[in-house]
């Protein structure tokens, strides 16, 4: 009695007419010829390659990604600056000499200047002019005549590389010898920054974590309406025995490079973006307003790791929707009875 069977290819589903029971024999001799004719093959996609749900999920992949990198680069130029901000002030210390009546400030600076050439580990000391203070204060303050105002001045002192000098003991003799003196090391600052740095790490931690979900709830909904879109085809594949991973397999594949074509789309932007601004990098370090943001804010370069970084987001994000999809075919696959 003919029946109808079903073969299972890689990507399609093919329905063969075979020969099964007893044969009568007068048939056989047909059944043979017939065995040897080239059978008719239906084959049909189980995941739709070109639909308008895939090019709307390329999309999304795309700005997810974008957004994931910009997020990546503004935290590894922000660690950058506070971390060259934090080695510049390791390296110096500053003395404030304030102006007291009845003392020479002038006499009071070079006192304490010579106090701290005398300590261990200091390599270099440089006394700042009233017209170097009052430079300094411009750009706070603007054109407000300082003349007549009690600046206070000061004293840069640059460390000796690879020494550690007893900066207690310099401000206990800044104190004896010059009491209008104080040291600031500037330890409160880099305190505050450190605690700024890692709060705004943890913050863009936080909004890549949220860009994962919103990435994984996306390729979700995408899978489950695909599937309901073949559900016939899904379910008499696994009605005849086909295997879960199987047909998860094929939706694997099929996420994977929408993934990785949404995420080649957005981390390329996001590249091509850090790129241009790396290249206006240096016309803005020739004027003085650039390098003024550059002692501010550094180089604007993320580098060769921001790039690697941004490149590795863009493969994260690929392989995440491949597995969101094989979750998500599985769970769903569990249900059909």
């Amino acid at each position: 009695m003919p029946a109808g069977s079903c073969c299972m290819k890689v990507g399609c589903m093919s329905m063969i007419d075979t020969d099964i029971g007893p044969k009568e024999p007068g048939l056989a001799e047909s059944a043979a010829a017939t065995a040897e004719m080239p059978l008719p093959r239906f084959e049909a996609s189980i995941v739709p390659k070109a639909t308008i749900a895939g090019r709307a999920l390329i999309a999304v992949i795309a700005i997810m990604t974008f957004l994931a990198s910009i997020t990546i680069g503004a935290v590894m130029l922000l660690r950058a600056a506070a971390g060259d901000w934090q080695a510049d002030l390791a390296r110096e210390v500053t003395i404030q000499v304030r102006p007291v009546a009845g003392r020479d400030i002038e006499a009071d600076i070079a006192k304490a200047a010579a106090v701290a050439r005398a300590n261990r580990g200091i390599a270099d000391v440089r006394p700042y002019s009233k017209q170097d203070s009052t430079q300094l204060l411009q750009p706070w303050l603007g054109g407000l005549a300082l003349d007549e105002l009690p600046v206070p001045r000061l004293i840069a002192v640059a460390l000796a590389p690879g020494e550690s000098p007893d900066l207690e003991m310099l401000r206990n003799a800044l104190a004896e010898q010059v009491p209008p003196a104080s040291l600031d090391d500037h330890r409160e600052f880099v305190d505050h920054m450190r605690v700024m740095t890692r709060a705004i790490v943890a913050s863009a931690t936080g909004v890549l974590a949220l860009v994962m979900i919103a990435t994984v709830l996306s390729v979700s909904f995408a899978t489950r309406g695909v599937m309901a879109t073949n559900r016939q085809v899904i379910e008499v594949l696994h009605f005849i025995g086909a295997k879960n991973s199987f047909i998860a397999g094929h939706f694997q594949r099929h996420f994977l490079l929408l993934g990785l074509k949404g995420g080649a789309i957005g981390g390329g932007l996001a590249l091509l973006l850090f790129a241009l601004v790396d290249l206006a990098n240096g016309w803005l370090l020739s004027s003085a307003t650039g390098a003024q943001l550059a002692a501010l804010f550094g180089t604007f370069s993320i580098g060769p790791a921001g790039y690697a970084a941004v490149l590795a987001q863009i493969v994260l994000t690929a392989l995440v929707t491949a597995a969101t999809s094989r979750h998500t075919v599985n769970r769903t696959l569990e249900t059909v009875q």
